[in-house]
């Protein structure tokens, strides 16, 4: 920022001097205009508005000290600092000076160190001032803006705001929302939420270029603006052209992150929660318009959204081919999915719904497996992007990192437990052998497909289930006819058999003679 400076002094060899004398530029200054005297240094500051006036004290017409008196008391609209330089060390001017709120007063002959010391001393004054007019003027508005879209603004505040705003004809809020910025982003970000703020106020001052004032209200998560037909002249109040050229501008600055949602116009400030309430049901349509980021009011005011659960068809179809470790074909229908939230028009409400009840579903299977879901990376992401902004082509890829790593991660669970969890099912077969179980039962038992189960038990034990199963309980048979006197289908029901006759079939099968034979031979 540099500050303009106006030179008073009757003597142009003084104001020469000065202009050579000083380095301008490093002080953060420009002189802009000369006056010789007071009469017409008056004129030119009502003209120019500059920043900052150094004048002499005694000059013809009309001399230093009635200059800044009638600018302070007459023009405080303008409020340019002053700093006097004199030939006359005189108290009663310097004692004047100070109660005019003169920034500082110097005596000829000027030196050059002290002149530029107290030059760029003042430049720091007037950029901290400036700061502070600022942040004041936008706490002003955003409280202004805060009332008015709550309906609790007076009649007063509301007379007082048509007056600045040049009594416009229209008014409308809209939300500006920065996306995609979150601690899981695919690459880096170099900027924050502040430079967010700041670049768009800068840019919509740009782009409204006869005015200055941009009247916004930050809101959790985004960015409040009112514009109005007046601010709008430029665009002879056209403010889709507005709101296309603003995305246009932020698109640029911030990696296509950003999202506008514009409310409906109103006749009357007074009206404005009206059009605040409307840009808040068109943030519901966000993911319709992923493709645009723009969502008005006006296009979206007689569509339906859809609150209820989606095609579990699909939902199914995704499970499926997580567990199975079909990765490409997930994918596919994680896009199909989204296409359906996108062209359905979905509410994110209910996207949040069916992602969590899937998400749900996922860590479940984990579980059965003796997993843990912490481990996953992806899963923090997909359990808070509700509370994010995100387009809908982020929330996917969010999504589909949770399903695939999802997907690893049970068939590495299904590897492991292979390995060890083998000999739990053979130690549960063998202490449960004389009930009613069978290789489905058993795989039901241990969450395990049972056609995966017989051949892993193949694999490790060299028999075959049935086999081992029909092994284990002909054993125990013959242990209880050498043992005991029970009858026959008494054994048999003993050890897992429902029909007596089958287990002398089985046993003869195997010992080449009967359970009676068996036992008469011990007998003999």
């Amino acid at each position: 920022m540099t500050f303009s400076v106006m030179l008073v002094d009757d003597e142009q060899f003084t104001r020469q001097g000065l202009r050579a004398l000083i380095d301008w530029q490093s002080c953060g200054m420009e002189v802009i205009e000369e006056a010789d005297n007071g009469e017409d240094a008056l004129q030119l500051i009502l003209e120019k508005k500059p920043d900052i006036v150094i004048t002499d004290i005694r000059m013809p017409v009309l001399d230093g000290l009635e200059l800044i008196r009638k600018v302070t008391t007459e023009h405080r609209e303008i409020a340019p600092a002053f700093i006097i330089i004199s030939g006359y060390n005189d108290f009663k001017y310097a004692q004047q000076a100070v109660r005019y709120g003169v920034h500082d007063f110097i005596l000829k002959p000027i030196d050059q160190e002290e002149m530029t010391e107290t030059l760029i001393g003042l430049s720091k004054k007037l950029r901290a001032d400036q700061s502070l007019k600022a942040k004041n003027e936008e706490l002003l508005i955003s409280s202004m803006i805060e009332t008015l879209i709550k309906g609790e603004a007076s009649e007063e505040t509301i007379a007082e705001w048509e007056g600045r705003m040049k009594h416009a004809q229209l008014y409308q809020y809209l939300f500006i929302e920065l996306n995609d910025v979150h601690p899981w982003v695919n690459s880096p970000v170099s900027f924050t939420a502040h430079d967010f703020k700041q670049q768009t106020q800068e840019t919509i001052r740009k782009l409204l270029a006869d005015f200055n004032t941009v009247y916004m209200h930050e809101h959790r998560g985004r960015l409040g603006l009112m514009v109005t037909d007046v601010l709008l002249s430029r665009y002879e109040g056209n403010i889709v052209q507005f709101i296309q050229e603003l995305h246009d501008e932020l698109t640029r600055m911030f990696d296509d992150r950003v999202f506008i949602y514009v409310g409906k116009p109103v006749d009357q400030l007074s009206k404005l929660h009206e059009s605040y309430r409307a840009a808040k049901d068109a943030l519901l349509y966000k993911y319709m318009y992923d493709d645009t980021k723009i969502v008005n009011y006006e296009d979206i005011r007689d569509r339906e959204l859809v609150f209820i659960e989606s095609d579990r068809t699909l939902f199914n179809q995704l499970l499926d081919q997580l567990e199975e470790h079909r990765i490409d074909e997930l994918k596919v229908t994680i896009d199909q999915l989204f296409d359906e939230f996108r062209t359905k028009g979905f509410a994110p409400e209910a996207i949040k719904m069916n992602i969590h009840q899937c998400v749900t579903n996922v860590v479940n299977l984990i579980k059965e497996l003796n997993g843990d879901e912490r481990t996953l990376v992806s899963l923090e992401p997909i359990l808070s992007w509700h509370d994010l902004n995100l387009s809908l082509q982020e929330l996917k890829r969010l999504y589909t990192n949770f399903m695939t790593e999802s997907s690893d991660y049970l068939k590495q669970l299904r590897r492991e437990y292979g390995k060890g969890g083998i000999h739990q099912i053979k130690n549960y077969i063998d202490q449960n052998f004389h009930k009613n179980i069978s290789l489905k039962s058993i795989a039901s038992e241990f969450y395990m497909n049972s056609v995966y189960l017989g051949q892993l038990f193949k694999k490790h034990y060299g028999v075959y289930f049935n086999e081992y199963l029909l092994g284990l309980r002909i054993q125990e048979a013959k242990k209880l006819l050498r043992q005991t006197d029970l009858r026959i289908y008494e054994i048999a029901e003993k050890v897992g058999f429902s029909n007596a006759d089958y287990f002398v079939t089985q046993f003869e099968k195997i010992e080449k003679m009967t359970p009676s034979e068996y036992r008469n031979k011990l007998i003999q």
